[in-house]
This record gives structure tokens, sequence and C-alpha cells, in this order.
């Protein structure tokens, strides 16, 4: 039996590289389970990962996708999951009609969530929750998020706004701002006509905002690394603008401020089964109640 899958031969961007190809039906082994996808997603990682500008390079030819959602029409010996099961999952190269994963690292779909909700249930969301974890921000501290129009972001909003923390958005477009503030953010500065190290100021009483998860890099990475207060930590996640940041020395010397990396993959490695087992509760609980 032939399926079909989204495969690049060559690096580039998808909607260059990507075709249309039909492959044999694979077969699940021991420990493993065949899904039927139902619904992929797409994320700038899946557009990065098919230039080779992601953190895990591509074999060619390759699949595109991370992450997806779909049934469990086949199982390898020693899976107690059943067929017919509707999961929730990452791998390389989701975008296909059908996929080969361990069985282990499969999670139910929870019971009322569609899978067209159910595809975008890990990467934003678990990043959203993994990145406020790991700052320990406080009631009453502020947050500054760019790329603030993202869906990640969105989910930063609405997860700070139920723990009282401040957040404040960059975007290049007013037509974003009434949503953003609609779903928690207490405020939104336009960077195309907005001075954002005068607004910053102003909505902190001149101290600067305590954290930053930066999704740009390139100059916006650099302009926004002069918002932090004394002490402050930019976590760096993305690279929109595919630019690193210029650092200035200065700032990081004089106001003692941290940069550092984020990456889901290893942040979910470093949690201990009853961790992870605890945070898949209160994602996939908070995004089935739509109360993040």
């Amino acid at each position: 039996m032939m399926m079909k899958r989204a495969v690049f031969e060559d690096l580039g961007k998808p909607w260059e590289v990507l075709n249309v190809q039909e492959s044999e039906m694979p077969e699940p082994g021991e420990g493993e389970v065949r899904i039927k996808v139902t619904y992929a997603n797409i994320n700038p990682s899946d557009i990065m990962f098919t230039q080779g500008m992601y953190g895990i390079r591509p074999e060619l030819p390759g699949v595109g996708g991370f992450e997806a959602a779909g049934v469990i029409d086949a199982i390898g010996s020693s899976v107690e999951m059943m067929e017919g099961t509707r999961v929730i999952f990452t791998a390389i190269g989701v975008w296909q009609e059908y996929v080969i994963v361990p069985a282990k690292t499969v999670i139910p779909t929870p019971k009322g969530m569609t899978d067209e909700v159910a595809c975008q249930a890990f990467v934003n969301p678990f990043t959203a929750y993994g990145m406020l974890k790991e700052s320990q921000l406080k009631e009453g501290q502020w947050l500054l998020l760019t790329a603030g129009g993202s869906a990640f972001a969105k989910f930063v909003i609405q997860m700070a706004a139920k723990r009282g923390i401040n957040t404040v958005c960059t975007v290049r477009r007013d037509v974003q701002v009434t949503e953003l503030l609609t779903l928690g953010a207490t405020a939104v500065v336009n960077t195309e006509t907005q001075d954002l190290r005068r607004e910053i100021k102003a909505l902190t009483d001149g101290k600067g905002v305590d954290y930053i998860f930066d999704a740009v890099g390139g100059q916006l990475g650099a302009q926004v690394l002069d918002a932090l207060a004394m002490n402050g930590t930019m976590l760096v996640f993305g690279l929109l603008s595919l630019q690193s940041i210029p650092l200035n020395s200065g700032l990081l010397i004089f106001k003692n401020l941290t940069v550092k990396g984020f990456w889901l993959t290893t942040w979910m490695a470093s949690l201990s089964r009853e961790e992870k087992v605890e945070v898949s509760k209160a994602v996939l609980g908070g995004l089935l109640q739509s109360d993040l």
C-alpha cells in the first residue's frame, strides 16, 4: 500500500523545495505505533528545518514537519495502546499520511479536544509553559515578548495573566493591538511607530522589564536588551529575523544582565517522568478548558 508525503531533496524554503511523493506504507516494529495523520502544524522551526538552519540538521531527502495529531492505526509488539486511539505526537517528518513513532512518546488526545487544536498542542504551549517555569517570574513582575502577535506569545500572555505577571508585547501592526490586550497583555508597543525604550520606562517607572522572551533576534533583539532592568534576563528561543543579536557588552557588564537560550527538546529531556506527566496535565488541561 502506498502513501503520500512532503519531501525535500535540497535545502531551501518549504514552498520552493517541497514536493509530494508516494512511498511504501511503513510498518511498526517492537514498541512502535503507526499513526494516520489527521492534522499537522506549521511552525517557524519547520521553515528553518528545510533550510538547514535549525538545531536538528535534515538528512536528505527529508520530510518536513515536527508536530501533528492523528489516530493509531497499527501497533507493534509489546505495545499496550489500542488501535483507534487519538494521539498528539512530535517527530521529525510528520508531513506525511502515516508516521511511525515509539509508543512511549505519544500523548493521548484529551476527550473533547479536536485534532485541529491537538496538532498545535505541543510546541508552542509547552514552550510557553516551560519558559515561564524557567523564568520563575512572580506576580507584579514585567515580561517583554517580541513577536507579540505569534501563537507562542498568545499562549504566554494568557498563562502570565493568570499568574499576575505583567506582559508587554512588541508588534509591527496596530491591527494586532486590540486582540493582545483582550487576551490579557498589559501593554502593546508598535516598534514601527513608537519609541520602545520610552514606552518601557513609562510602564515600569523607569526600572525596565525583569525578563524578555525573544523570538526575533537581530536588531530588535539588541533593542529590547536595553529595556531590561538591573539583573534582568533575556531568554532567546527563536531567530525569526535570521540574524544573530549584536550584544552590547557595556549593557551586559554594568546592568549585570543574563542572556541564555531555551530549546523545548532540551528542557523536556531535563524533566523526570513524573515532571513530564505534571507538565502535560497542566498544559493540555488548560488548552481543553481554554484556561491557560
